[in-house]
C-alpha cells in the first residue's frame, strides 16, 4: 500500500478532500462541545435553587421558582378539555348521567351532589361550590369536619404542623376555611431541602406501621405510588374526633376493608329508604391497581400518569398529571409496541365491560332500596329485614368500591368484573328476600317502582329540596368565600421566603 504524501503528490484533489473532512469534523465537533457545555450549564441552571423556603410553604408558586419545569407542567391540571370515551378532566355532573346514585346516597350529601372532580388544580375550587358541604342532611348531623380538607392542599401539613393531627380532623370545614386555600402541589409530596418524595399525610404511615411495615424504607420507585397513595385510597373518620384512617389492617382487598368494617360495625350513614348501615366507599384508586398487572410489573403510578420528559437536554418528571390516554406516545408506547389506536381500543374494550356490568348493578341496587321501604310502609319488623338489609350493605358495598375508584376497569379489569359480579348476586338475593317478606305480609304483587329517570325526579322522590339548598350554597359562595381568600393572602404575605 502506498504512503499517503505519495498518493497525495500522484492525486492532488485527494489533498483538498481531507483538508476539507478534517474541517468538518472539526466542526462538528465543535458543535458537539457546545452542546454538551449548554446542556450542562441549562441543567446547573435549573436545579440552582433561585429562593429559599421552609418545608410548609404552601403556595406552588414559590416552589416553581426553584424547578420552573415541574411547576409550569403541573399548573396544565387547570386544563379540563381532554375527554375519552369515559369521563376526561371536565367537570361531569354524575347525577344526571346516572339519576340511580340518588337512591343509592339518599340520605347522604352524596345525592345532593356529585361530579366528577377536575384536575388537581381545581381540587380547592371543586370543595367550595359543591352542595355537599354546603349544608347538612339534617340539622342533627352537625357540621362537615375538617378531615374533608385532608387530601386538597399543601396548607394541610402547614395546619397539621401547626395545630397537631387530631386538631385537625377535630376542627371543622368552616373553620379551616380561611386556611385552606392553596390547591394540591409540590409540599403534598416533596421534601424542600432534597426534593426527595415523602410522605406528608399521617393515616398512610399509621396504616403500614399497623401492618408492621417501615414505609421510610421504600424504594424511590414504590414512593412514586406511595406519595399517590396518601389520597387516593379507601378511608373513614373514626370516632368523635373523625380520625382519618385507612382501614388496611386486615389486607387490601375488597374482602378485607368489608370484614374491618363489619368487624367494628362501622356505618357512614343509614339509608334513608331502606334504613340500610351503609359504607361509602372513597376512591379505592391504589387498592384496585394493586390487583392489575401493572403493579404486578412494578410499574408506578407516575411512570403512566407522569411521565418523564425532556426538554434542553434535562430531563424531568411531567407534572400535568392526567389520564394516560392523553398522552398515549409518552405513557402506554413507552413499554407497549402496538399501534396508539389499537391501544386506546384495548382499553375502551375493558372499560365497556366494566360499564355495562357496573349500571346493571346500579339499577338492581336502586330497585331493592326502594322495595325494601316498600316493605317497611307495609309493616316489616327488624328481624324480618335483617338479613336483607346486609346483603344491600354488602351490594351497596362491592357497587361503590369499583365505582368510586378511578379508573378500576383499567387499573384491574379482572378484579373489577368479579367485585361487581359478586355486588349483583348480593342485590339479586336481597330483592328475594324482601319478596318473602312482603309474601309473609300478605302482599305478592310486583313492588311499584317511582319513576327516577331524572336527576331532579329522584331528588324530589327521596325528600330533598333542592332548590333551597342551592339557594344558601349560592350566599355562601358570594359572601363567605371571598372573605378567606382575603384573609389567605395577608397571611401569605407574611411567609419568609429568600431570595438566593
Amino acid at each position: 500500500m502506498k504512503p499517503i504524501g505519495e498518493l497525495v503528490k500522484q492525486k492532488p484533489w485527494l489533498g483538498w478532500a481531507m483538508f476539507f473532512l478534517t474541517i468538518v469534523v472539526v466542526f462538528l465537533l465543535g458543535l458537539l462541545a457546545s452542546s454538551i457545555i449548554e446542556r450542562r450549564a441549562e441543567a446547573v441552571f435549573a436545579y440552582t435553587p433561585q429562593v429559599q423556603h421552609e418545608q410548609w410553604e404552601p403556595r406552588n408558586e414559590v416552589w416553581g421558582k426553584n424547578f420552573p419545569r415541574q411547576y409550569e407542567s403541573y399548573m396544565q391540571t387547570a386544563d379540563t378539555t381532554f375527554k375519552s370515551k369515559y369521563y376526561g378532566g371536565s367537570k361531569i355532573d354524575m347525577l344526571a348521567d346516572y339519576p340511580e346514585l340518588v337512591i343509592l346516597w339518599a340520605g347522604y350529601p352524596f345525592s345532593k351532589d356529585y361530579c366528577q372532580g377536575r384536575g388537581h388544580y381545581w381540587a380547592v375550587e371543586d370543595v367550595r361550590v359543591s352542595l355537599r358541604p354546603g349544608a347538612p342532611m339534617k340539622p342533627e348531623d352537625g357540621p362537615m369536619p375538617g378531615t374533608c380538607w385532608t387530601c386538597k392542599s399543601p396548607d394541610v401539613p402547614r395546619l397539621m404542623n401547626q395545630m397537631g393531627i387530631a386538631e385537625f380532623y377535630s376542627s371543622t370545614l368552616s373553620e379551616l376555611g380561611p386556611e385552606v386555600v392553596n390547591h394540591i402541589g409540590c409540599a403534598d409530596c416533596h421534601d424542600s431541602k432534597t426534593m426527595n418524595l415523602h410522605i406528608t399525610r399521617p393515616a398512610l404511615v399509621e396504616a403500614f406501621q399497623r401492618q408492621g411495615k417501615d414505609i421510610t424504607k421504600a424504594t424511590h420507585q414504590e414512593m412514586r405510588s406511595l406519595v399517590c397513595a396518601q389520597c387516593h385510597v379507601e378511608y373513614y373518620f373514626k370516632g368523635e374526633g373523625k380520625y382519618l384512617t385507612f382501614p388496611w389492617d386486615k389486607g387490601f382487598s375488597m374482602e378485607n376493608m368489608e370484614e374491618y368494617y363489619d368487624n367494628i360495625q362501622f356505618s357512614d350513614w343509614k339509608h334513608s329508604l331502606s334504613k340500610t348501615p351503609m359504607v361509602k366507599a372513597q376512591h379505592p384508586d391504589y387498592e384496585v391497581y394493586r390487583f392489575g398487572v401493572h403493579f404486578d410489573r412494578g410499574v408506578s403510578c407516575a411512570d403512566c400518569h407522569m411521565p418523564y420528559r425532556s426538554q434542553g437536554g434535562v430531563k424531568y418528571t411531567h407534572h400535568h398529571i392526567q389520564s394516560p390516554l392523553a398522552d398515549v406516545e409518552n405513557t402506554c408506547k413507552v413499554c407497549h409496541r402496538e399501534d396508539t389506536e389499537k391501544l386506546v381500543r384495548n382499553v375502551y374494550q375493558r372499560q365497556d365491560a366494566i360499564y355495562q356490568t357496573r349500571t346493571l348493578l346500579e339499577e338492581v341496587l336502586a330497585k331493592a332500596h326502594i322495595e325494601a321501604k316498600f316493605a317497611w310502609d307495609k309493616g316489616a319488623n327488624e328481624k324480618q329485614m335483617d338479613g336483607t338489609l346486609k346483603l344491600i350493605r354488602a351490594a351497596q358495598w362491592r357497587w361503590d368500591y369499583v365505582a368510586a375508584s378511578h379508573g378500576s376497569s383499567f387499573h384491574a379489569p379482572l378484579e373489577s368484573a368479579r367485585i361487581i359480579a359478586l355486588g349483583i348476586e348480593k342485590a339479586q338475593e336481597a330483592r328475594l328476600e324482601i319478596s318473602r317478606v312482603l309474601a309473609q305480609l300478605g302482599y305478592n304483587e310486583s313492588v311499584p317502582q317511582p319513576d327516577i329517570s331524572t336527576k331532579a325526579k329522584a331528588q324530589a322522590y327521596i325528600g330533598l329540596d333542592m332548590k333551597k339548598l342551592t339557594a344558601e350554597k349560592k350566599v355562601f359562595i358570594e359572601t363567605i368565600i371571598p372573605e378567606w381568600i382575603k384573609k389567605a393572602k395577608e397571611r401569605e404575605a407574611t411567609y419568609p421566603v429568600v431570595n438566593m
